[in-house]
C-alpha cells in the first residue's frame, strides 16, 4: 500500500503537466485533446520544453505501401471551415467533425500557414483527427509548404490580422501554463518560449507587436507548435505508385536521398541546425518552391525532366503536388504524371471551391468536387450530394460518377 502512495504521489507532477497541457490546448483551439501517452524518462525528453508534448519523435514514413483508399488534399491557408468541407467531400469527418475515414490514407501536401486566421484551429484539429484515424485504421500524414518554411525562418510576408492574434492568444495561454506549472514542486521549471525574442519590430505597428512575438516564439526552429506540431510532417512521401511534394521533384534531389531530406528537415525544425533550413528548400527550383510541373498552360510544363525523375525512384508512375493554385481545379498534365491539386479553396487566396484527389486500384484516379457545375450531367445520381467523381482531365474535369 505504502509503495502504492509514494507511486501516486511521484506522478502527481506529470498528471499536473498533462492537466494544464490540455487546458491550454482547449483556451487556444476549443478542442480537448487527452494527453499523450506518459513520456520517456527525462534523459530522453528534450530539455527546452519540458511537457507532455516533448518526447523523441518516431521516424517519419519516406515510403509507404499503396493503401486500399488513398486522399490527398491541396493547400488550407488558414481555412479552418474550407478545410472541413474538403475532409467531408472525401468522407473523411462526419457532421460533428469526428473522423469516419476508416482505413484511408490521408496526405495533406502543405501550406496550412499563411493567408488566412485558422493556422492554430487547422494544426490542433489535424492532430485531433490524426489519433482518430489511427484508432480506425487509417492514418493522416501532413506535409511542408513552402509557407511552413518561410514561418519557420520568420518569414511572415503571407500572415494576417486575425492570424497574429491567434498567436497572441496562444501566446497568452501559454504564458499562463507556464506559470502554473512553475507553481509545482518536481517539475522543471519550463523555459520562457519568449526568451530572445525582440519586444518590438521594425515596420510593424505597435499594436500588433504582441501577435508577432508569439508567433516567432511559436514557430522559430524548436518552438512550441513547430516541435509539436510541424516536425510531424514529412517533406517527401511515396505512397504505393505516387509521390507526394509541395512544389516538385528535380533529380539532384532525389539522388540526394528522400530520407535524408526529411530527416534533416525535421531535425532543423527541431532547432539542431540553426535559422535558416537546407539548401533545397529555398529558392525557385527548392522542392516546396518549384513549378515546373505546375503550369495551368500544359505545354509549358517540363514533361521530359519530370519523366525522368520518375524513373529513378522504383514502382512510381506519378507526382503529387500543391503550391501553384490551379483555376480549372485539380488536373493533370504529361499524360497524367503531373497531378495538381492546389485548388486555391482558402478565402485568403482565391476562395475556390474545394476539390481532393482519390486514388484507389480499383478506379485509378478520381477528383472529388463540390463544384455544382457538374451537377446533373453524365450518370450522376444527382439525389446525392457528397461529391462528385471526376476522371483526372489534361485540358479541364469530366464527370463520370458521382462519390456517395
Amino acid at each position: 500500500m505504502a509503495e502504492t502512495s509514494a507511486s501516486i504521489c511521484i506522478d502527481i507532477p506529470n498528471l499536473l503537466s498533462s492537466f494544464v497541457d490540455t487546458f491550454v490546448d482547449f483556451s487556444v483551439s476549443g478542442l480537448f485533446l487527452l494527453p499523450q501517452p506518459p513520456p520517456p524518462p527525462p534523459s530522453a525528453v528534450a530539455p527546452e520544453f519540458p511537457n507532455s508534448h516533448s518526447r523523441p519523435l518516431p521516424p517519419l514514413p519516406t515510403h509507404l505501401p499503396s493503401p486500399p483508399r488513398l486522399i490527398a488534399i491541396g493547400d488550407l491557408h488558414g481555412d479552418l471551415e474550407k478545410s472541413k468541407q474538403a475532409l467531408r467531400l472525401a468522407g473523411l469527418i462526419d457532421a460533428s467533425d469526428r473522423y469516419t475515414g476508416g482505413s484511408a490514407t490521408v496526405v495533406q501536401v502543405g501550406d496550412v500557414l499563411d493567408r488566412g486566421g485558422d493556422e492554430l484551429k487547422i494544426l490542433y484539429f489535424l492532430e485531433k483527427l490524426k489519433r482518430e484515424a489511427e484508432r480506425s485504421g487509417g492514418r493522416i500524414i501532413t506535409m511542408n509548404g513552402n509557407h511552413e518554411i518561410m514561418n519557420i525562418e520568420g518569414d511572415f510576408r503571407f500572415i494576417t490580422k486575425t492570424a497574429l492574434d491567434e498567436f497572441r492568444v496562444w501566446g497568452e495561454w501559454f504564458t499562463v501554463g507556464n506559470k502554473m506549472k512553475s507553481l509545482c514542486h518536481g517539475l522543471i521549471t519550463p523555459k520562457d518560449p519568449f526568451e530572445g525574442v525582440p519586444k518590438s519590430f521594425r515596420g510593424v505597428r505597435k499594436e500588433l507587436f504582441d501577435g508577432f512575438r508569439a508567433r516567432v516564439a511559436a514557430l522559430r526552429p524548436n518552438g512550441p507548435i513547430s516541435r509539436r506540431f510541424l516536425s510531424q510532417n514529412v517533406t517527401v512521401l511515396v505512397v504505393g505508385d505516387s509521390i507526394f511534394v509541395h512544389g516538385g521533384l528535380l533529380p539532384h534531389h532525389v539522388s540526394y536521398g528522400l530520407e535524408k531530406i526529411n530527416e534533416e528537415v525535421r531535425n532543423w525544425i527541431n532547432g539542431s541546425t540553426g535559422r535558416f533550413s537546407p539548401a533545397y528548400c529555398r529558392g525557385r527550383d527548392a522542392l516546396v518552391w518549384l513549378r515546373k510541373f505546375s503550369d495551368e498552360v500544359a505545354k509549358n510544363c517540363d514533361c521530359s525532366t519530370l519523366e525522368h525523375v520518375l524513373s529513378t525512384i522504383p514502382g512510381v508512375k506519378r507526382m503529387v503536388m500543391g503550391h501553384t493554385i490551379q483555376a480549372v481545379g485539380i488536373n493533370g498534365v504529361c499524360e497524367n504524371r503531373a497531378i495538381r491539386i492546389d485548388v486555391g479553396m482558402s478565402k485568403g487566396c482565391g476562395d475556390g471551391l474545394p476539390e481532393v484527389l482519390e486514388i484507389s486500384g480499383n478506379s485509378g484516379l478520381r477528383i472529388l468536387t463540390s463544384n455544382p457545375l457538374y451537377q446533373n450531367k453524365g450518370n450522376a445520381d444527382v439525389g446525392k450530394e457528397e461529391g462528385f467523381g471526376l476522371l483526372l482531365p489534361e485540358h479541364g474535369p469530366k464527370q463520370v460518377e458521382v462519390k456517395a
